[in-house]
């Protein structure tokens, strides 16, 4: 230890000698002012974004309520006012100005990471403008409406723990009503424009606003928070709250409601089109290709994309044809495809035995996760049915992120409407998807990360989140969930799903397929339930491109892990792999790919 201490302090004299004298000050005084250069930069760049996610909160007040700000729950925010449109290019293209102020290179790795993101973010903000997407404000699977009313249940972010919380959500509803007034303005645009749904989607919407519509609030979903007023509310108060409640319900909501469905059944059904892809809409073709770029974060080519499916639709094929023999199954594909999904053994006969089902995957899969992560979320999260008033039109599964602080865990819903789309066999897969480590794993600990801009903790990229979720289906095979042969075709059932939508998607928008086309193609290629089918069929209609990013996320996630694994040999560390993915937020592919490359270097040298 003392020869150690001498030999640093023999270095430290002859580097001290060899520069001379009147150097050493001039050299530490550069050191401080390029350490003062680079806090400058730091502090100008954070305070930069921090702005600009203060901003977009301000415009998107319901995004704030779910990160956990409060300052604006009694707004709805709209999107399709001139006013709201030129804000939001304003502040992309001065963000864009002051981004091109910063000198990268003065930047922590983290920041610079987050400097892409945020510069990627708003230029597509901004190439975003091209398109009249303001004419198309709802549809069958996205919906203001559906966010107002799993907001107005009392089940979500939204809360009604004191009268203030109760008359915010009045202003909510006050706020919808305009937006309403917004929505027909700008569909009445698209009619003019010839940019309208096709006939089908809106065959869909028109019963979801039915279903809320009442004559008695109390038959209304929005007055379930009521069941349960502010304990610190005297009984007259907590009456005269109910009533005012109540009554904004009646005289605010439900004529706004009655209004919108009025117009689509009476104005926007007549005038919907025949065609089902977006190659029908004025520009469509060139629409759908930037979809498809904002939705995958890569310059793929759509028929790239197009071909990319059909050649993994072969090799899941082949691979489940192996399932099939493994079992004993002596019919061909299409026979077995039709015998799991239709033995009653595949299947539960109530709604919560599904979800009670969930519930005990939960706990096996809980406890195999710590062999493969150093990091894991902080919040939980809770398996529920999907509401009834969406049911029928919602995908098999999705996942709402806890609030950030963790009081409100996650949601894993599990759509119930129809037990026959629900196979026993499908349900490890879906569980490592929509839960733990897929999109639970990933989202709260992006809220819950440290030392990270805000914009980054909520910010998110379709294909990094769904990439990663449909990766986390492909980590079951190592984590050892799928040793049952029907549990890991339940594994290739989801990818082949997710393969099928580069070619449904990609065919619907580009290559002028029927809705029915599709629906033929999926059932021919998968053992899918009909209703299955048709809602996602149609989900793809209505949201083009996104249905694209999974597989094509997915295959650059593992093909950055089969580069670091072999760059890398025996000093490759799975735990340390997940980290870096998942510790900088949501990612667009190109600067996940340069995050993986510099941890990969870092490693080897």
């Amino acid at each position: 230890m003392r020869v150690a201490k001498l030999a640093v302090t023999l270095a430290l004299v002859l580097g001290t000698a060899a520069c001379g004298p009147a150097q050493a000050p001039k050299e530490q005084n550069a050191d401080a002012a390029q350490v003062q250069t680079q806090q400058s930069m730091e502090q100008q760049y954070l305070e930069m974004v921090d702005q600009y996610f203060e901003d977009q909160l301000a415009l998107n007040p319901i995004s704030a309520t779910f990160a956990g700000r409060s300052q604006y729950n009694h707004l709805f925010g709209n999107e399709l006012t001139e006013d709201y449109l030129k804000a939001r290019h304003d502040m992309n293209s001065t963000m864009l100005d002051d981004l091109n102020k910063i000198d990268v290179a003065q930047l922590s790795e983290q920041n610079q990471i987050g400097f892409e993101v945020i510069r990627y973010n708003v230029q597509t903000a901004l190439k975003a403008e091209t398109y009249p997407s303001r004419w198309l404000p709802l549809n069958q699977f996205y919906s203001k409406v559906f966010t107002l009313v799993q907001l107005g249940s009392g089940e979500s972010a939204q809360p009604f723990a004191t009268e203030q919380d109760f008359d915010n959500f009045i202003g909510r509803m006050q706020g919808f009503a305009l937006w309403v007034d917004s929505a027909i303005v700008r569909m009445d645009q698209g009619i003019e424009s010839k940019v309208v749904l096709p006939r089908v989607l809106v065959e869909r919407m028109i019963p979801q606003i039915q279903a809320q519509l009442v004559d008695n609030p109390a038959d209304s979903i929005f007055a379930q928070p009521l069941a349960q007023l502010p304990a610190n509310l005297n009984e007259q108060q907590q009456a005269e709250l109910k009533a005012r409640y109540d009554d904004a319900i009646m005289t605010v909501l439900m004529p706004a409601l009655t209004k919108l469905d009025g117009y689509l059944t009476e104005t926007y059904l007549p005038a919907s089109r025949g065609s089902h892809g977006w190659w029908g809409l004025p520009n469509g073709k060139d629409w759908y290709q930037f979809l498809a770029n904002e939705n995958t974060t890569t310059q793929m080519p759509v028929d790239q994309i197009h071909e990319l499916g059909l050649q993994e639709v072969a090799r899941i094929l082949s691979e489940m044809d192996r399932v099939r023999q493994q079992v004993g199954f002596e019919g061909d594909l299409a026979a077995f495809f039709e015998h799991l999904g239709s033995d009653p053994k595949f299947f539960f006969t109530t709604k919560q035995d599904l979800v009670d089902g969930y519930m005990g995957l939960k706990s096996r899969i809980d406890a195999v996760l710590p062999g493969y992560f150093d990091v894991s979320p902080k919040a939980d999260y809770i398996v529920k049915p999907v509401e009834p008033f969406r049911e029928r039109s919602a995908a098999g599964a999705s996942y709402e992120a806890p609030s950030p602080d963790g009081t409100r865990p996650g949601v894993f819903y599990i759509n119930t409407f129809n037990l026959k789309a629900q196979p026993k066999w499908g349900m490890t897969t879906l569980s490592l998807h929509e839960a733990a480590p897929g999109h639970h794993f990933q989202i709260a600990i992006k809220q819950e990360l440290d030392g990270v801009p805000e914009f980054q903790r909520f910010g998110g990229y379709t294909a990094f989140e769904e990439g990663w979720a449909l990766y986390a289906e492909y980590l079951g095979i190592e984590m050892g969930l799928f040793s049952d042969p029907y549990q890991y075709f339940g594994k290739l059932s989801d990818e082949m799903l997710r393969a099928m939508r580069l070619v449904v998607d990609t065919g619907l928008h580009a290559k002028g397929w029927s809705r029915e086309q599709a629906i033929q193609y999926m059932l021919d290629n998968s053992p899918l339930a009909e209703t299955d089918v048709i809602a996602e069929v149609e989900r793809y209609m209505a949201i083009p491109g996104q249905a694209l990013s999974y597989k094509v996320g997915q295959l650059k996630i593992l093909e950055l892990r089969a580069d670091a694994e072999k760059e890398l040999g025996d000093n490759f560390d799975l735990k340390a792999f997940h980290n870096q993915v998942l510790t900088s937020g949501s990612l667009p592919m190109a600067v996940l790919e340069q995050k993986i490359r510099r941890w990969v270097e870092t490693a080897r040298s």
